[in-house]
């Protein structure tokens, strides 16, 4: 049986680093077992799903470097979910119930003053044909609950019925069906939960492992009790820990937090966004990955902790430096020639600022400084300025090669006297504008003796 999972978010807003956590679970997953990755598109709640959700989450999930088998959308399926409801009836599993929200609610308080789970009490499997007909004449329509098979002849007694699976995970699990009010899958106005169409698309598609967020636990023992009834065998499930902010807060598509779209933005490398997103809160010692292959490597679903992990953008900065100071110019010549930088000094320059770069961007700035000189005019004490004007008066003769900074500072320490950062810092602040940086002896190549003649304070 080939290995199959899916990624199934609602297309209500853009994925966040929780979201792309479960995408990347379920993508090394069917990488490392040479399976198949579903996009599915929770989207039967038309009013508040968007096309422009669907199509970012794709874009997302692209740059990340993950590639679906697939993409469904659950939409385009309804006359699927029709033909189970009517499945489900017919077995005397689905029934129709005439509570409104109030009434519910009521009722749970009632049984909290009975000191007993605040669960549905199946009160609509009682109804008569005539209380139905006055409810319907009444203009109610039923939603429509799910019967867990948590009794053994009579629903009115449930029993405590566990169910049990092997999580992926966090090992051996149990819920008790006793415990769950029977879930609605048809609201009165006859559209889906999420429950009904999940399940049913996981047995056409032929899903085999579901993994997602650690919420979905108590989910779990309801959606087995749904696959048996539709007359199918349950996939394994696997549930990770959730991610939240530094802080603590849960993360939200609605908010935007730590969304994909915002740290692309902001320059962050896809590697250092699932490197972080799949190894923090595991086992594994966090670091910077440079391929999905690699990140395979060191993924492994059963070494996720049980509680949940907190994500510090300043984590995902710090991977984010360490991936562009490794970074081979074959890896970056397509995006730097999108900067700008393209000439015969491009491999070279590159080599010699990425180890400066906090995103790839900021290779523009040392660009410009090199070919412009400082952005900003310096101002130096009158040592430092009669310092680098008998400095200058110093510089090789050209053509330069890459000896030039050491045979140029050579002279100026030996005409000077100067030294260590009294040498230095003046010398690269008239180069630069700026008081670190680059290494001189590979910049100072690029510069060019023209472009450096023109730095005399």
């Amino acid at each position: 049986m080939t290995v199959t999972v899916r990624f199934a978010p609602s297309p209500t807003g853009r994925i966040h680093i929780g979201n792309t956590r479960t995408a990347l679970f379920n993508w090394l997953f069917a990488q490392k077992n040479n399976g198949r990755f579903i996009q599915r598109f929770d989207d039967t709640d038309l009013e508040r799903s968007r096309k422009e959700f669907a199509d970012s989450i794709l874009y997302d999930l692209h740059w990340l470097g993950i590639f679906p088998d697939s993409i469904e959308y659950q939409s385009r399926r309804f006359d699927v979910y029709d033909q189970a409801v009517e499945k489900l009836k017919a077995a005397g599993v689905l029934y129709p119930c005439y509570e409104t929200p109030e009434e519910l609610d009521l009722r749970r308080k009632i049984r909290r003053t009975r000191n007993l789970p605040p669960v549905y009490g199946r009160e609509a499997l009682a109804l008569t044909q005539d209380e139905i007909a006055q409810y319907e004449a009444d203009g109610r329509r039923p939603h429509w609950r799910f019967l867990l098979p948590n009794f053994i002849t009579d629903p009115a007694e449930p029993q405590r019925t566990e169910v049990q699976w092997n999580d992926l995970v966090r090992g051996e699990e149990t819920v008790d069906l006793a415990s769950l009010s029977d879930p609605v899958l048809v609201r009165e106005d006859g559209t889906y939960l999420y429950t009904l169409p999940s399940v049913v698309d996981d047995i056409d598609m032929g899903i085999t492992h579901v993994i997602r967020g650690d919420d979905h636990v108590t989910n779990t023992g309801v959606q087995i009790a749904l696959f048996k009834a539709l007359g199918a065998e349950p996939p394994v499930f696997g549930h990770h820990n959730l991610l939240t902010t530094s802080s603590g807060e849960g993360l939200s598509k609605r908010t935007g937090a730590l969304s994909v779209e915002s740290l692309r933005e902001s320059g962050v490398e896809p590697m250092a966004i699932a490197s972080l997103a799949v190894l923090i809160g595991t086992s594994e010692n966090v670091q910077a990955l440079a391929t999905m292959a690699e990140l395979a490597e060191h993924f492994d679903p059963a070494s996720t902790s049980k509680s949940a992990a907190k994500f510090d953008p300043d984590d995902l900065y710090v991977l984010n430096r360490t991936l562009l100071h490794q970074m081979p110019f074959e890896d970056v010549r397509d995006r730097l020639t999108l900067l700008g930088i393209s000439d015969e000094r491009a491999e070279a320059f590159w080599n010699a600022v990425r180890g400066n770069l906090d995103k790839l961007a900021d290779a523009r700035d040392w660009w410009r400084i090199v070919n412009e000189g400082p952005m900003e005019a310096q101002e130096f004490e009158a040592e430092d300025r009669e310092f680098l004007r008998q400095a200058f008066d110093l510089l090789p003769e050209a053509p330069w090669d890459e000896g030039v900074w050491k045979k140029w500072t050579a002279a100026a320490r030996k005409a000077t006297g100067r030294k260590g950062k009294e040498l230095f810092a003046p010398l690269r602040l008239a180069l630069t504008g700026r008081e670190s940086g680059p290494e001189l002896a590979e910049l100072l190549p690029l510069i060019g003796p023209e472009g450096t003649s023109a730095r005399r304070p």
